[in-house]
């Protein structure tokens, strides 16, 4: 790069549009940094205008490296630099991990350290590949078994754990004990290795492979990880406490031992678990691997108001593994409404509400805990004529097996003539499994439908079976007989009793991979259930919304998993299923550790935030405990905050966190002197005006007259001296970050601090 060309690129540590904490990542100076960024902070404003002040700073461009976590997020952020730099300005790469990786594997291959492979791109390539691992680690097994084994969930779950194992880099065996498989998946340990010596057999590799293979290589070839270490200069890595351990290992070696490395994210926001993710990568860890580093905070969010940034933070501060961090709303912000409301009937009326308003129905989002909590919403929005879309179009309720054959059942009962369709009856045999091979369901069901009785002892049908697998089909034949008789029933009575009748959670539990995929499949029919009660008065019509084929509507409603909405935002968004043991997520056989709570208070932090103007959070109500959450998140308490901090006059309000209130008004601007702690109150004086995001004013005093800047050399009365690390707030009268030489990193009210400027 030509230094005419440098000289083009705008000074962006002191553009205008920033906040001060923004300018304190942009202008960081030297070493590894940390930060911090609550949702909606802006971060890939914050990342463009750090790059091209390393650029402006004369760094060269094939140093700089920027990782981001997905393509999505890639072309989003290259597109961004693009526009913002000169157009005679060279850009540095902007990558994800498995592009990365992909490059380093060519690399590795050509220089004979790693054996060519070919990479499994198609859906039915790795399906072949499961299947196949998974046929020969069970060639002992009976027929049953293998079946059971090769069911479409089960394999999934089979290629998730391999794919697990390549993130956490352990042994097979070490993550089964730790993730708590079901006896019924020991198999995986041995699959796994199977699976690889199919991969190598086959020169080929699975997206996993594309870290994990050169991970393993530079981590044992020590000559291999000098031709690749060292040649860079910066690393900027986005949504950081998603990576797994692999990425992070990776991530070390690149870095090597020259390397800055930035890191942004969110711990808070931390909800990939179950893909190796950790919240201490960006805590304890990131100094284990690169040593200390400066710390600045993203604090102000750009999308919501007062009242919700108020109830993230109730709702996260409870975790233990968190940064001591504030989510501030920056002025501007649209007001965001905080509402809490019980059953469907809230849901609908918000929905309603939302559309007589004038405002369209494809702006508002109900994001769920697990996908079988979105059975009831479909029901309840098809009831009420409200268009809605799936995130994931294959949940559509009448697409789920369980849900068919429970229609099934319900629909048996009314329409005795079903007990002589083939068809009809092997949907029956079906769900819940019985455990026996579907070839000899078939024949049996044939059987049934053509005599209409139980075969006798000895026919041909019955041969093979053992004896639980007799009686449990027996069972399911005389349920299917009696049902005709109970066809006066209420549809709930009737699916309760069918539940029992074939000890459906049982088999459930049993036929999962993991726990909680067996506590999905039983609040699948605890929601069936429920929703039967509530709509069916007319069984008819209940049973005609279970086999309803709608499809997506582009116009509709979006019902999504709180994971899968991550980093998406909406005007309006309801969170349903607030309910103990829903959201939190826990049951008898997979009780709620303190680990997993705070990672279900994560989730539920992420879900909070998505929103922009409204926010709705629903519980079932019923027989349903409302969920923890809602007592943490203090909705009122928020509420009646925001209307204060608006208001004009003074007014005292009772809260239950007065210390963070206080903090947080005084963090958005508001003298310590316009409030007091009165026992749980907080008193507000008659309001200020917000202050907004301007570059800082020259003549903005500090104790020394001149304003507070990142670097200066300070001394303070009791902790002796130091140097201001960040600024931030007020411009008149900030809050800084200083690392005393002798009394580590403190946070300072500046005007109040017994702190002069040293020159």
């Amino acid at each position: 790069m030509t230094d005419r060309a440098l000289s083009t690129l705008p000074d962006v540590a002191t553009a205008d549009g920033l906040t001060a904490e923004q300018r304190a990542v942009v202008g960081h100076l030297e070493g590894h940094a940390r930060v911090a960024a609550v949702a909606g902070a802006g971060k890939t404003t914050t990342l463009v205008r750090r790059v091209l002040h390393l650029l402006a700073s004369g760094e060269n461009p094939r140093r700089i490296l920027v990782l981001m976590f997905n393509r999505a997020a890639r072309d989003d952020f290259r597109a961004k630099l693009t526009r913002e730099a000169p157009s005679n300005v060279v850009l540095p790469e902007v990558r994800t991990f498995h592009s990365i990786g992909h490059r380093l594997s060519q690399s590795l291959t050509r220089w004979g350290y790693l054996p060519p492979r070919q990479l499994l791109q198609a859906d039915w390539q790795r399906e072949r590949l499961l299947r196949q691992a998974v046929m020969q680690s069970l060639a002992s097994a009976d027929s049953e078994t293998r079946e059971a084994a090769l069911d479409a969930d089960r394999l999934e779950a089979f290629g998730q754990f391999c794919d697990l194992v390549k993130a956490e880099v352990v042994t097979p065996a070490e993550l089964f004990e730790r993730l708590g498989y079901t006896g019924g998946e020991r198999h995986f340990i041995d699959a796994f290795d199977v699976a690889e010596s199919l991969l190598e057999a086959s020169a080929s590799m699975t997206y996993a492979d594309l870290l994990y293979r050169p991970l393993r290589c530079l981590e044992s070839h020590a000559d291999a990880r000098r031709r690749v270490e060292g040649f860079l200069g910066h690393v900027i890595v986005d949504e950081y406490q998603d990576i797994n351990e692999a990425q992070l290992r990776l991530l070390r070696v690149l870095a090597g031992h020259q390397a800055q490395v930035m890191a942004v994210g969110d711990a808070n926001q931390c909800i990939y678990e179950w893909r190796g993710a950790r919240p201490d990568a960006m805590l304890a860890r990131f100094d284990g691997l690169f040593g200390r580093a400066s710390e600045y905070p993203l604090s102000f969010t750009f999308r919501h108001g007062h009242a919700l940034a108020l109830a993230a933070n109730h709702a996260i501060r409870n975790n233990r593994q968190r940064w001591d961090q504030l989510c501030l709303a920056a002025p501007g912000n649209p007001l965001t409404q905080l509402r809490t409301g019980v059953g469907a009937s809230a849901l609908l009326e918000a929905l309603q509400r939302w559309h007589a308003d004038g405002r369209r129905t494809d702006e508002a989002c109900v994001l769920v805990r697990s996908w079988s909590l979105s059975v009831s919403v479909q029901l309840q929005l098809l009831r009420a004529g409200i268009p809605f879309r799936l995130a994931q179009e294959e949940r559509f309720v009448f697409r789920l097996p369980l849900v068919q054959a429970l229609a099934g059942y319900l629909q048996l009962a009314r329409e005795p003539q079903r007990l002589q369709d083939p068809a009809h009856l092997t949907l029956l045999f079906s769900q819940p499994t019985t455990f026996v091979a579907q070839e000899r369901v078939r024949r049996l069901v044939e059987e049934l439908a053509r005599t209409q009785q139980w075969p006798a002892r000895e026919a041909t049908v019955l041969a093979g079976l053992k004896p639980g697998q007799r009686r449990h089909l027996k069972r399911r034949w005389q349920l299917l007989c009696e049902l005709p008789k109970l066809a006066a029933w209420p549809p709930a009575k009737l699916l309760e009793h069918v539940v029992d009748a074939i000890d459906a959670e049982k088999v459930l539990r049993r036929s999962a991979a993991r726990r909680e995929k067996g506590d999905d499949d039983v609040r699948l029919l605890d929601v069936l259930i429920e929703q039967a009660g509530e709509l069916a008065s007319d069984p008819d019509a209940f049973i005609e919304l279970l086999r309803n084929p709608v499809e997506n509507r582009p116009d509709g409603v979006l019902i999504s998993t709180v994971h899968g909405a991550k980093g998406l935002e909406w005007p309006l968004v309801a969170v349903w299923g607030l309910n103990e043991e829903d959201f939190p997520h826990f049951s008898r056989d997979n009780p709620l550790s303190p680990e997993r709570l705070e990672e279900e208070r994560r989730l539920y932090y992420v879900a909070i935030t998505r929103a922009r103007e409204q926010l709705l959070l629903v519980q079932d109500g019923g027989d349903h405990r409302p969920s923890r959450f809602l007592e943490e998140t203090a909705v009122e308490d928020c509420r009646r905050i925001d209307l204060a901090i608006r208001g004009d006059r003074e007014v005292a309000v009772a809260v239950r966190e007065p210390e963070m209130i206080g903090t947080y008004l005084e963090r958005i601007g508001r003298e310590c002197s316009d409030l007091e702690h009165l026992g749980q109150d907080v008193k507000l004086h008659a309001r200020q005006p917000e202050r907004s995001f301007t570059a800082p004013d020259a003549d903005a005093g500090s104790s020394s007259g001149a304003p507070w800047q990142v670097g200066d050399r300070v001394r303070h009365a009791s902790f002796g001296d130091g140097e201001v690390l960040v600024v931030e707030g007020n411009d008149a009268n900030p809050v800084i970050d200083v690392r005393f030489d002798s009394a580590g990193r403190r946070r300072l009210i500046a005007a109040r601090a017994p702190l002069t400027k040293l020159s």
